[in-house]
């Protein structure tokens, strides 16, 4: 049940992003608060493998796989849409595949994502749910603002909202940018204690 819920979030993300390209100002702001659900089935897919006794490293990849495809797409879209620096796609991309590689020798080894770094400053930066919790935040409050953007910047977005535009921009960017430093902070300790693995393998 948990793995459903995760795959369902694809045929989700695609309605989402259809949406963003093809819709108007209202459907665009309807999809501000459609994203935060597909965000949030996140957390939903998580509770429902603990209660059920479902949580297994098929699982984990699954969930970080899903999160991965998520916020690459995503970014890559507004990148395209214009809303935000094509850096912002290439940083989240480089740090993603280097992790993600990395991350493939220790589940060869039969080591679950999150157990692979060993320091308690990176436990606690990679696998603490203040650093999990925060990052989701931040991408979901970043997704959310640059939806709202670009409805704003739509035909049909009442003038007296419209107005809000470069105020709306500023938080979203802000936003943006908070979120690409805690997946650079939430990235780092894995390479730096993957390369001792890497090295010793």
């Amino acid at each position: 049940m948990a793995n459903i819920i995760t795959l369902s979030r694809f045929p989700l993300l695609f309605v989402y992003v259809a949406l963003l390209y093809y819709g108007g100002y209202t459907v665009k702001a309807w999809a501000a608060p459609f994203i935060l659900l597909i965000i949030a089935l996140d957390s939903i897919d998580g509770m429902v493998a603990r209660a059920r006794g479902e949580a297994s490293l098929l699982g984990s990849a699954l969930d970080i796989a899903t999160d991965r495809t998520l916020e690459i797409i995503l970014w890559v879209v507004f990148a395209h849409l214009r809303l935000i620096s094509i850096v912002v796609p290439i940083i989240v991309i480089t740090r993603g595949t280097t992790v993600d590689a990395v991350r493939a020798v220790g589940m060869k080894e039969g080591l679950p994502p999150f157990e692979q770094v060993k320091s308690p400053i990176s436990r606690f930066l990679v696998a603490s749910r203040f650093m999990r919790s925060t990052y989701a935040l931040l991408k979901a409050a970043a997704f959310f603002a640059l939806t709202l953007d670009l409805a704003l910047r739509s035909a049909g977005a009442p003038p007296h909202l419209a107005a809000s535009l470069p105020t709306v921009h500023a938080i979203a960017l802000v936003l943006t940018w908070l979120a690409v430093l805690w997946c650079l902070l939430r990235g780092i300790p894995v390479l730096v204690e993957g390369y001792s693995l890497l090295k010793a393998g």
